[in-house]
């Protein structure tokens, strides 16, 4: 079953292509990898897929249902959440907070009665405590729950990024270059904790990644872009040897055999 469904999305920033007709699926169960050269594009279509970006045109289907003018908390409700590339965490808060404020969109007590403090709101609450911590063991920092956010290492503060993604109780997870600024280390654990992401929680993931070493270890597809455009899809070993894809990523010999280095920063 495909759980995402990406049909000839565009997206112009003052006459700039940023996404040039792309289409592509994603299967449920699977570990699918968005890449591409600085600048392709990327970040921009899981933007438009969350609902940060309103596409130009084409047509985004999550779970069979059109999203594509949604707003990103109705996206996030149907059970599509992300990370970002960029930290966005609550430094002021504690970690737990941090996890506890993910699960926003699934609550129902309203403003009346959190102010009278209600059975049915203290229950909620306490539900919302019980499943941040769970997600905070799941990424291994449970400990640290009680931490202001900003005092925490870089890697761990990715960590409680990605308990606050699960909270929501996603089916599909998007990761934006999860591994950025993480050491060797960090990064293998990254690698285990997406794999139990999707056998123990059963839950798909899409991720943009620059390390292709972790790309090519852990997705069983990869999307390639460049410019916005399409220009390679399907299996690791297929991708890695498309003249398309080492052309976007190493340039392209001249008439007088010069590298063609592309600024793409």
């Amino acid at each position: 079953m495909r759980i995402l469904q990406v049909r000839d999305l565009a997206l112009s920033f003052g006459g700039l292509n940023v996404i040039d007709r792309l289409s592509f699926d994603v299967d449920e169960g699977s570990i699918v990898s968005l890449i591409g050269p600085n600048g392709a594009g990327k970040t921009s279509v899981f933007n438009c897929l969350t609902g940060f970006y309103k596409a130009d045109s084409g047509e985004i289907r999550f779970m069979d249902q059109p999203v594509t003018k949604l707003k990103p908390h109705k996206i996030t409700q149907k059970g599509m959440a992300r990370t970002f590339q960029n930290l966005r965490l609550f430094k002021q808060m504690t970690v737990l907070e941090n996890v506890m404020s993910g699960m926003h969109c699934r609550t129902r007590a309203g403003a009346l009665g959190a102010v009278l403090r209600s059975g049915s709101q203290r229950r909620e609450e306490a539900h919302i405590r019980s499943v941040a911590q769970e997600c905070l063991e799941f990424v291994g920092i449970l400990a640290l729950k009680d931490r202001l956010a900003r005092n925490l290492p870089y890697g761990d503060q990715r960590r409680v990024e990605w308990a606050r993604a699960l909270a929501t109780r996603p089916r599909l997870l998007l990761f934006d270059e999860p591994a950025a600024g993480l050491n060797y280390d960090e990064k293998e654990r990254l690698i285990g904790l997406i794999r139990r992401i999707r056998e123990e929680l059963g839950i798909t993931i899409f991720l943009i990644e620059h390390d292709m070493g972790l790309v090519m270890q852990i997705s069983e597809k990869v999307v390639v872009i460049d410019y916005g455009k399409k220009i390679a899809e399907g299996g690791c070993d297929a991708v890695q040897c498309d003249p398309k894809v080492i052309e976007a990523y190493l340039g392209r010999e001249d008439e007088e055999g010069a590298a063609d280095e592309r600024n793409r920063s």
